[in-house]
């Protein structure tokens, strides 16, 4: 019914180890002042729109916010 799978052989695994690269990848560039103060005031631009739009929104979500229904003066002589 069931067959019996062969075993398999893991010895590719220890010889992989044997062949690992001796190159060291280049170092990274360091960032200039100009690039990480752009990159902070984009983040700082990000986060202030983010804050700004909750507590212009806000208000719009409160359950307490009563409908005000207008009238028209032409429905008034009906």
């Amino acid at each position: 019914m069931f067959r019996r799978r062969e075993p398999v052989p893991f010895a590719f695994i220890a010889e992989a180890e044997k062949f690992r690269s001796n190159v060291t990848p280049p170092p990274r560039e360091r960032v200039s002042k100009g690039q990480r103060v752009g990159s902070t005031l984009m983040g700082l631009t990000v986060v202030a729109g983010l804050v700004g739009a909750l507590l212009v929104g806000t208000p719009a979500l409160s359950p307490e916010q009563s409908v005000q229904h207008q009238k028209s003066e032409a429905s008034e002589g009906r």
